[in-house]
């Protein structure tokens, strides 16, 4: 029994034996895996190989390559050549103004459209933070000195600072990159000018942020609700090894290798198993190190296309390719999106080190919503499952699954841009990669 003298020295010996705890798990960590039952588990990745895999490589061609596009120095057609043509060159949701000089409250107000270019790695993301240098903070104090005197008086009564509000299309995590955001401000005073607000954000953080246009638009236009689609791109920068197996292999030898369910021969370190277990359990592990033996190190683009045509055009709940929510919501917006566009192909940026190029891997993603690093997910997930040698329905089959630890790890942010925002209907020929 406790008594009020021997509390003290209770909680003492318990936190003595807390640390002693913590001490005996850092020597004998447990490492838990998802249980793939498929015939190339044993080629599979493990999370931390696949989280090295995608960080130890140079990021910095990409980001570098990003910053000058968003200084309009570059502009993604440098990506596939002068055939090639940006996509986003001609902005289709200009729709005419509603006034009616009859209606009050907010039909009096002056909605202004901006689209925005920003380089991701000299933020901490879009959604402001505290103690954050965030693409939000920075736009909505631009657009304090462009709210009316009712909104300024009220800021100052609260004593909070003098700022705008801005409505985004969608919040970019920590180092991702915009090519054309879409946001929206609103305010009653009358003699606002698209050329003032584009001058305002301009002198905030020159050569990371650029105001591409301004324009006044519907008092019904919501740059999230209204959109129809989002356009992202992942630039995968390639190594040696890779550069040489993209050029030793064709796509004929994966669609062999993906028919051939018989084969005796095991292929990138795959083996037959005949393991009846549940798919959804997870093995335990409390190996330290890096079990990369028959492992593969390379992949084929070829084959990541593959995979990621068997997402189009198609309704999926992608639950398990999400972070930081939910993976099964009882409320709130559902997991399911719509992919209108998923392909990835061989391209070069420039680099100062290589004459032709840095040679890449693009990947292009266009759906009507994505989730939390739902493109990081995909996309680390498909270079995973390609290197592996599964077969082209891998990707659909991890839709089943029930946990998350059957994804790989979400890929670096640097690779990520959101190239734009549709608020007309997708057009299938207005793509980077056909």
């Amino acid at each position: 029994m406790l008594t009020l003298k021997s509390v003290p020295s209770f909680i003492s010996k318990n936190k003595k034996l807390g640390r002693f705890r913590d001490l005996v798990s850092m020597e004998s960590k447990v490492y838990f895996h998802y249980n793939h039952t498929d015939s190339c588990s044993s080629a599979r990745w493990t999370a931390r190989e696949s989280f090295q895999f995608m960080y130890e490589r140079s990021w910095q061609d990409v980001v570098h390559f990003y910053s000058n596009v968003v200084n309009a120095r570059f502009n993604l057609s440098t990506l596939f050549g002068n055939a090639a043509q940006t996509c986003i060159d001609v902005d289709d949701d200009s729709k005419p103004l509603e006034v009616c000089d009859e209606r009050g409250g907010r039909w009096e107000r002056v909605t202004f459209k901006i689209i925005l270019s920003y380089s991701g790695g000299a933020f901490d993301g879009w959604q402001k933070q505290p103690g954050l240098n965030t693409v939000q903070e920075i736009v909505e104090r631009s657009l304090g000195r462009f709210v009316d005197e009712k909104k300024a008086q009220l800021l100052k009564e609260k004593s909070k600072p003098l700022e705008g509000c801005a409505v985004v299309a969608g919040r970019t995590d920590k180092g991702v990159s915009a090519i054309w955001q879409v946001c929206s401000f609103y305010t009653w005073r009358k003699d606002v000018k698209p050329c003032d607000i584009e001058d305002a954000i301009n002198t905030m953080a020159p050569g990371k942020l650029r105001v591409v246009s301004v324009s006044e638009v519907s008092r019904v236009f919501h740059p999230n609700f209204s959109a129809k689609w989002r356009r992202y791109l992942y630039i995968f920068p390639l190594n040696d090894q890779e550069i040489e197996t993209q050029n030793c292999e064709n796509e004929k030898e994966f669609e062999n290798f993906s028919s051939d369910r018989n084969y005796k021969e095991p292929r990138n370190g795959c083996v037959k198993i005949s393991s009846c277990e549940n798919v959804e359990n997870l093995t335990i592990s409390n190996n330290k190190g890096l079990d990369a033996a028959n492992k593969p190190t390379s992949f084929s683009v070829c084959r990541v296309n593959q995979l990621l045509q068997k997402l189009e055009g198609k309704l999926l709940s992608y639950k398990m390719f999400a972070r930081d929510t939910k993976a099964s919501r009882n409320i709130g917006p559902p997991t399911e999106c719509f992919m209108y566009h998923a392909r990835a192909a061989e391209a070069r940026i420039p680099c100062s080190d290589h004459g032709e190029g840095r040679k890449v891997m693009c990947v292009e993603l266009v759906a009507n919503r994505f989730l939390r690093k739902m493109v990081r997910v995909i996309v680390a997930t498909s270079i995973r499952e390609a290197a592996a040698g599964a077969e082209e329905v891998a990707l659909l089959k991890l839709m089943e699954a029930t946990c998350r630890r059957a994804t790989a790890p979400p890929a670096p942010p640097d690779g990520l841009c959101l190239v734009d925002v549709g608020y007309a209907e997708f057009d299938p020929q207005n793509c980077l990669i056909p």
